[in-house]
Parts: C-alpha cells; structure tokens; sequence
C-alpha cells in the first residue's frame, strides 16, 4: 500500500498516480496479449494490430518510442520466418 500523503494536495497526487497506473496497465497487458497472440493466428493481420497497438501506447506516453520499435522490429523479423 503506498504511504498516505497528509497534505491535500498530495492525496489528490496519491489518487492520480493509481488511476494513471491502472489506465497504463489496461494498455501494456493488451499490448502483451496482442504480442503472444501473434504466433498462433493469421500472421499478417496480428502484426498489423500489434504494430497499431504499440504506436498508440507510444502516443499516451505508456511505453518508450525505443520499445515499441524493437516489439515491431521483431515482429517484423517472425512474420519474416514465417514467410519462409
């Protein structure tokens, strides 16, 4: 449980940092979900969602620019030994 703030201002803080991280999680664990999913289904059509998904986390500041490069680089590397 994190420490209980004294100050207004603080607890308000408090409850901001919970709500944030709850929204980010929802994010992350889909982005997660989508990436595991890739291997099984149809390859071309997940990778393209997983691409999407990645971006779109970059766009709300979830994960870093650098990170969802390197998932779509190797994605893009799979759907490539896939083709072969």
């Amino acid at each position: 449980m994190p420490h209980m703030a004294n100050i207004k201002a603080n607890k308000k803080s408090v409850r901001q940092t919970a709500a944030r991280a709850a929204r980010n999680k929802i994010v992350r664990t889909r982005l997660k979900t989508l990436v595991k999913g890739f291997t099984a289904g149809a390859p071309a059509a997940a990778a393209s969602l997983v691409a999407s998904a990645a971006d779109k986390a970059v766009k709300s500041g979830v994960i870093h620019r650098n990170k969802a490069n390197r998932i779509k680089a190797r994605l893009a590397k799979k759907l490539a030994a896939a083709k072969k």
